[in-house]
């Protein structure tokens, strides 16, 4: 695997404020990409994953012009061998900076959506939803974890949907997917807590992301005067309460925290 640098990555080059290293899966755009952004302007070292890599490189690119320190690995974090290989490199890459761990946050954040009957989905439809959806959080946690046990340290965050907590109809798979992921971050919060390693889900709402852009004029409209806030939220806004999640107490642990403008 090889990781395309930016900004002269080495252990000059990282603000001594920070020093550590944040892992954001489906980097290249909506919420992935405005934490990545976010995280490099605070000081952090980025290192961004998503599967499509020409826009992970434009990602990579605009933090990079920026001033920010970042690394970008192209790749599908739902197959387990990439991963593996990707912490690898990210262990070399931690040593040569002289840092403790390859990983001290990790933002789960790629996925895919799935709208339609659950009748007319196929298994193969199924499978790779749940295995890009909730796969992909097993595989990086798997991974992240023991370098964050050694150190009792680390932070881990799974960007998940309130459908995840009420359910959609003709999002049944996505759903599955999300409520998936709502209780594995609380079974973990609660595995992890002894160690010091908190983690926590949020549950977006409406996020004005390509996502939801394929609804029409009329049917956005619909949707925001449903939610009490009137709009969707941007997604730098979810960044910014990823941020907060990790410079919080390390008492916040094992929360699924709706982030819907009080929708649901």
């Amino acid at each position: 695997m090889e990781l395309w640098k930016f900004s002269g990555i080495d252990a000059a080059s990282v603000r001594p404020a920070k020093k550590k290293i944040v892992l954001i899966t489906g980097a290249s755009r909506g919420i992935g990409r405005a934490a990545a952004e976010l995280f490099s302007e605070r000081g952090y070292l980025t290192v961004l994953n998503a599967r499509d890599e020409e826009a992970l490189m434009e990602t990579a690119r605009a933090i990079a012009a920026k001033g920010g320190v970042c690394m970008a690995a192209a790749g599908d974090v739902s197959d387990f061998q990439f991963v593996k290989e990707l912490f690898l490199e990210l262990s070399r890459a931690a040593k040569e900076l002289r840092l403790l761990q390859p990983v001290d946050i990790l933002i789960n954040n790629a996925g895919i959506s799935h709208i339609g009957l659950l009748q007319d989905m196929s298994p193969e439809e199924w499978t790779r939803i749940v295995n890009i959806n909730l796969g992909s959080v097993f595989n990086t946690c798997h991974e992240a974890i023991p370098h964050m046990l050694r150190t009792h340290s680390g932070r881990i965050i799974n960007i998940s949907s309130v459908w995840g907590v009420v359910g959609a109809s003709c999002e049944a798979a996505y759903s599955a997917t999300k409520g998936g992921i709502n209780a594995f971050t609380r079974a973990l919060g609660k595995e992890l807590a002894p160690s010091g390693i908190p983690v926590n889900a949020i549950a977006c709402g409406a996020v004005d992301t390509s996502m939801n852009g394929q609804l029409s004029i009329e049917e956005r409209e619909a949707l925001e005067c449903e939610i009490p806030a009137g709009r969707m939220a941007d997604p730098r806004e979810a960044a910014e309460l990823c941020l907060q999640l990790c410079e919080a107490g390390i008492y916040l642990t094992g929360q699924v925290i709706r982030f819907d403008g009080g929708w649901i």
